[in-house]
C-alpha cells in the first residue's frame, strides 16, 4: 500500500469548480501526451470530449452515480465518475482523471480500487470500462482484476454530411422495419448469440428479461458509449428476415436509435448478422434523427446546435463498419473493453453417469 498523503472520498457539491476544471485539463485538446492521463474516451480528437458527453449537475450522482475524487491536503487530483445500471448491478467507469506530475498512475489505481471495494458493498455484480490503449490505462486496470475481452471501433458521422430521405412507414413494412416489442426476447438472444463470440456471451450474461425489457430503457447490448443513452430518447428497432421452414420468424439486425435531448452526438448501435445487409435500416434510423431532432431540417447553418451522431462497432462484427462507413461514418478511435466480475461463479448442479 502506498504511504502517499491523500484519500479517496466521495465529491461534494463544493468541489464542482475544482472537478470541472481537472477534466478540463484532462481532456484539452492541446494537452501534452505525457501529461495527461485519462480513459482517452470516447474519442481523441477535440469535437467531442467525455466530459461533455458523460456530465451531469454534481448533486444528481449521490446515489446511483457514484463520483469520487482524490482529496491530498484540500488538493483534488484525480477523479472517477461512474455509471450506475441498477437494473442490472452494474457499474460502467466513464471518466478516470489525473494529471500526471510523476504520481498519476498512482493515485488512478487507489480511485479504481476504492470504486470497486464501495461498489461491492453496493451489490454491484459487474463493473465495465472501456479505454484506449495508451497511458497504460489497460495495465492499470489488468493490475485491478479486470479482464481484456474485446475491442471496439468508434465512429462518427459529422455535423455537414447529407441526412438521407426518410423511409415511409409503409415502404419500412414493406422491408420487414418494426419497433421491438417485449415477444422478440427469444429471437433477440439468438440475434444476439449469431453475431457475438461464446465467450463474450458467457461474460455479458445476458438474461431474457433483459432483452425483454430492450424497449423500454434496457441498455443492452452495451458498447463504450452505452452511458450516452440516459440522455437520449431512445427507439429500438428490428428488422425481419424472410420467414424460414415451417414459418419460424427470425430476426436479422437489430438498431437501437438516441435521439440527444441536449448538446450532445446521437447514438447508433446496430447488431447484424453477418449475411444481412443493414443498409436499410441504418438509412432508416438516421432518418428517425434527423426527423426527431429536426437537424435534417437545419443542415450546415445551425451545425453547432449538435455533435453529429457517435456510434459502435465491435471488431468481430465485421463487415458492418464497412456500411456504417457507406452511410458517412468515420472511424475515430479504437477502445478496448474490460469487466471485472464481482460475483463468483458457481457451477449449477447437473446429473452425472453412474460409476460402478
Amino acid at each position: 500500500m502506498t504511504t502517499r498523503p491523500g484519500r479517496v472520498r466521495l465529491a461534494r457539491l463544493t468541489d464542482l469548480a475544482a472537478l470541472g476544471e481537472l477534466s478540463r485539463l484532462s481532456h484539452r485538446a492541446d494537452a501534452a501526451d505525457a501529461s495527461v492521463r485519462s480513459l482517452g474516451l470516447p474519442v481523441q480528437a477535440s469535437h467531442v470530449s467525455v466530459f461533455s458527453l458523460f456530465r451531469m449537475p454534481l448533486g444528481a450522482f449521490r446515489p446511483h452515480d457514484p463520483l469520487y475524487v482524490y482529496d491530498q491536503d484540500g488538493r483534488l487530483a484525480g477523479l472517477a465518475r461512474a455509471d450506475r445500471d441498477t437494473g442490472r448491478d452494474e457499474w460502467t467507469i466513464v471518466e478516470l482523471d489525473a494529471i500526471d506530475q510523476g504520481e498519476a498512475g498512482d493515485i488512478r489505481f487507489r480511485l479504481v480500487n476504492h470504486l470497486i471495494r464501495d461498489g461491492s458493498k453496493r451489490g454491484a455484480a459487474r463493473f465495465h470500462v472501456a479505454c484506449a490503449d495508451e497511458h497504460a490505462n489497460v495495465e492499470l486496470f489488468m493490475q485491478a482484476g479486470f479482464a481484456r475481452y474485446g475491442e471496439e471501433l468508434i465512429l462518427h458521422r459529422a455535423v455537414d454530411v447529407q441526412w438521407p430521405e426518410p423511409i415511409s412507414d409503409a415502404a419500412a413494412a414493406r422491408l420487414g422495419i418494426r419497433p421491438a416489442v417485449p415477444h422478440d426476447a427469444v429471437a433477440l438472444d439468438a440475434l444476439y448469440r449469431s453475431v457475438t463470440p461464446a465467450p463474450v456471451v458467457r461474460l455479458e450474461a445476458y438474461r431474457l428479461p433483459d432483452w425483454e425489457r430492450l424497449p423500454n430503457g434496457s441498455r443492452i447490448p452495451r458498447s463504450s458509449l452505452t452511458p450516452i443513452l440516459r440522455f437520449a430518447d431512445v427507439d429500438v428497432l428490428v428488422q425481419e428476415c424472410p420467414p424460414g421452414p415451417g414459418g419460424r420468424q427470425e430476426l436479422a439486425a437489430l438498431i437501437q436509435v438516441g435521439v440527444a435531448k441536449e448538446d450532445q452526438p446521437h447514438y447508433l448501435r446496430v447488431l447484424c448478422r453477418p449475411e444481412h445487409d443493414p443498409t436499410d435500416l441504418i438509412g432508416y434510423g438516421l432518418g428517425v434523427i434527423g426527423d426527431r431532432s429536426g437537424d435534417a431540417s437545419r443542415r450546415r447553418s445551425h451545425a453547432g446546435s449538435y455533435q453529429g451522431v457517435l456510434t459502435a462497432v465491435r471488431t468481430y462484427e465485421s463487415p458492418l463498419d464497412r456500411r456504417l462507413e457507406d452511410a458517412g461514418f468515420r472511424t475515430v478511435s479504437q477502445v478496448s473493453l474490460l469487466l471485472k466480475e464481482a460475483l463468483v461463479r458457481v457451477a449449477e448442479p447437473a446429473l452425472v453417469p453412474a460409476i460402478r
